[in-house]
């Protein structure tokens, strides 16, 4: 290989890991991301000039060259059209597609090592194994990087469909359906026995293409049997499949950067996916095996709310009682992402502390669809990273905040997750918003929300809920504010 190619992927290896180091605070986020996007700059058109060199065995033709830059175009302009086009509340759904794309390259990736590591011996007209095929070892990796690529395909479309809201959010609780993976994941042992120990081509090939329906079978209904509550913990565990993926595929093209890429991509989305799981005070083998979140946004079956009542605002009572406080805490959900609310938000907050009122942002790890979903949305706004803190940081806060705004967040405010030992989220930390003076919940309706699950704090003495678009209820306290 030549020198040029070396070097451009050792330099794009060095951006990956600053761009990891840089993307952990708020503050040097910009040039992680940066670095990012140089670092896989450099990894494409080194692959592309290595490609060129006829790296491989077989070499580049000139027809394989044209198709060679015309993937790269191709690709280029759909991911450009793409990402220019996809707003935040898309961004789960097109994170989660694009893991889906790293697992079926991977697929493909692994097919085509194996299909070259054979050839057909015209002494015998049989298809045997190539003296430069891989050894057991790398027949190890060709099997591993299809069955994790498999599984992460399937299992990323179904997370799209669901947020995307093709697919409804309850998970799908088939009788039996542990033993069934099991059953699945045994089978595709027993077939990787028989993919490295057979010497015939025919029989290999159909071990892998049997591993790989299953794969298949296997992450489809892995992740159907996940609630709507966990997504954020699934985008994060689906990113963490895609890493290990890219690393299998860069063993199989013993190819250095993508290993290194796929190593760091995997193993900092299965931290993200513990720290994510610790903060629901879940384990990850359970949020795994699914059944959590009891619908799709519909009122919760077997909800009984008895006498329950709740109290209607307006966005004029709203703005004076956010004038006549002193410390204001914002905690944002979803909701906020959907209705684009964030940006009246921050206005909104400018106006308070020009008044002399202490305003924050609570954030919880798992608000939102995606992992940090917040985070990147109030930043997307240009709030002032200082008002930005998180679940630990705050929760002591509330008992002494006068208002609490509450904009489009339920499972992450319930208080039925500390003191209801019958909640599907028992025991899951939450932010304590409810001890606040005055807590106001920004809802188009009191549907339970994406997971499913009834949320006690509507109906507390202490808080307002005030109905309609979030974006449109705080335009209207804005101008309340300004007026007053």
């Amino acid at each position: 290989m030549g020198a040029i190619p070396q070097i451009a992927w050792l330099i794009a290896a060095v951006c990956f890991v600053l761009s990891l180091g840089g993307l952990s605070q708020h503050a040097t986020a910009r040039r992680g991301n940066m670095l990012g996007i140089i670092g896989m700059v450099l990894a494409i058109f080194a692959a592309f000039f290595a490609a060129l060199e006829g790296e491989h065995a077989l070499g580049i033709t000139l027809a394989g060259q044209v198709l060679l830059v015309a993937a790269l175009v191709t690709g280029g302009i759909a991911g450009a059209v793409l990402a220019t086009r996809v707003g935040m509340t898309g961004m789960p759904q097109m994170v989660a597609i694009l893991h889906s794309f790293v697992g079926l390259a991977a697929v493909l990736v692994g097919f085509s090592v194996f299909l070259s590591s054979w050839h057909v011996d015209p002494a015998i007209t049989e298809t045997v194994k190539s003296s430069v095929g891989p050894d057991l070892i790398h027949e190890i990796e060709i099997f591993l990087g299809v069955f994790i690529g498999g599984l992460t395909f399937t299992g990323s479309v179904i997370a799209w469909g669901k947020l995307e809201g093709k697919i409804d959010s309850k998970p799908l609780m088939i009788p039996g359906r542990h033993a069934i993976n099991l059953v699945m994941l045994i089978a595709c042992a027993l077939l990787g026995i028989w993919f490295v120990q057979v010497g015939s081509f025919g029989a290999a090939m159909l071990a892998l293409i049997v591993m790989l329906l299953l794969s298949f079978v296997f992450g489809a209904h892995l992740v159907m049997a996940i609630g709507g509550a966990d997504m954020p913990v699934v985008v994060s565990m689906l990113n963490s499949y895609s890493g290990w993926a890219a690393a299998a595929t860069g063993f199989m093209l013993s190819n250095d950067l993508l290993i290194i890429t796929g190593a760091l991509v995997g193993s900092s989305g299965a931290i993200l996916s513990y720290i994510m799981c610790h903060a629901m005070n879940r384990s990850f083998v359970s949020v795994i095996l699914g059944g959590f979140g009891t619908g799709s946004g519909g009122d919760a079956p077997g909800i009984d709310r008895g006498d329950q009542t709740f109290t209607s605002t307006s966005a004029e009572e709203v703005a004076q009682s956010l004038r006549d406080a002193k410390e204001v805490i914002v905690v944002p959900g979803y909701g906020m992402a959907v209705a684009q609310a964030q940006h009246p938000i921050r206005e909104i907050t400018e106006l308070l502390q020009a008044n002399g009122t202490r305003t924050r942002f609570a954030i919880h790890p798992v608000a939102g669809r995606l992992p940090g979903h917040m985070n990147v949305l109030l930043a997307e706004a240009r709030l002032p990273y200082d008002l930005v803190l998180e679940m630990e940081e705050i929760n002591v806060d509330f008992p002494s905040t006068d208002v609490v705004l509450v904009v489009g967040a339920n499972d992450i405010v319930n208080p039925g997750a500390l003191d209801d030992p019958s909640s599907p989220i028992y025991g899951m930390p939450v932010l304590e918003a409810w001890k606040a003076h005055n807590v106001v919940v920004f809802k188009r309706s009191m549907a339970s929300g994406y997971s499913g699950v009834d949320n006690p704090l509507f109906y507390n003495d202490n808080t307002d809920m005030l109905f309609g678009d979030a974006k449109k209820s705080a335009d209207e306290i804005l101008q309340a504010l300004r007026m007053l």
